[in-house]
């Protein structure tokens, strides 16, 4: 009868060992061979400046002297507000039908002004293109203000709620990001989260270690429009363990208790 529980031993104890530790999944640690960052102390980070692309949408608001006299500075709000409100009730990208998308020519299409190349710009650049662009039809005081139509990334891989996300924000940390796609599965690979941005020139792909808190100080700690997060899992998911100690232990009893079972009745 023993023989019978020999593989079984050594299964329990290879689990144990398989078992997905602390260090693994705990964000943010002091690594041992880089430069340790108290909590206590003002860390800096990149905020790199964005340019505009293809297939972005930008929110432009313009008002006239006779706008402002008329209406205060919340002129052409109210009814923005309520069309944004009844179509992220829906789960809607909000900016798709109010907002201005770049098109392949690096322009956006706007009313007297025509098509404004937009492309490559910030959003302060793009604001002055604008303005130039309708100044030819405006003679009176002009307010011209750009936004993003928020941040728009897509969270894939091992997430609790993968998808894409448009989040009405300037500004948004790869860890804001991915509690909004309901943090990363116990098995997600931590230390080598795939980061996909896009650039005026193509593609590129940058590799995350999210367990290493210098990520603050790194040009990849705020996310960009378009960019895309992927999180592969660990080999311990291949092995078909548990994610800790206890559901280990009870997948190696139950599988002892089912062949003891099995030996029992054929005998």
């Amino acid at each position: 009868m023993k023989n019978y529980f020999l593989p079984f031993v050594f299964l329990a104890v290879f689990s144990l060992n398989s078992c997905i530790s602390n260090k693994k999944v705990t964000y943010l640690q002091n690594k041992e061979e880089k430069a340790e960052l108290e909590e206590d102390k003002l860390l800096s980070y990149q905020i790199p400046e964005y340019k505009l692309q293809y297939n972005d949408i930008i929110d432009v608001k313009v008002l006239t002297a006779e706008d402002m006299i008329e209406k205060g500075f919340s002129a052409g709000e109210e009814g923005n507000t309520m069309n944004r409100s009844g179509m992220g009730q829906n789960g809607g990208d909000i900016y798709y039908m109010t907002g201005y998308t770049i098109d392949k020519d690096g322009n956006i299409r706007l009313p007297l002004a025509g098509n404004v190349r937009v492309k490559d710009m910030s959003l302060e650049e793009a604001r002055l293109a604008i303005e130039k662009s309708l100044r030819k039809y405006v003679n009176t005081e002009l307010y011209v203000r750009v936004k993003l139509g928020g941040i728009r990334y897509t969270a894939f891989g091992e997430f609790r709620k993968p998808g894409k996300y448009v989040v009405l924000q300037d500004r948004m940390t790869i860890f804001e990001a991915i509690a909004n796609a309901g943090d990363m599965t116990v098995v997600a690979k931590r230390d080598e989260v795939m980061l996909i941005r896009q650039y005026p020139e193509g593609t590129k792909l940058h590799m995350v270690d999210l367990n290493d808190r210098s990520i603050i100080q790194s040009p990849y700690y705020f996310i960009q429009p378009n960019d895309q997060i992927y999180a592969e899992p660990m080999k311990v998911r291949e092995i078909g363990t548990g994610e800790n100690t206890a559901q280990t232990l009870a997948l190696v009893f139950s599988a002892i208790t089912a062949v003891a079972l099995i030996i029992n009745l054929s005998n």
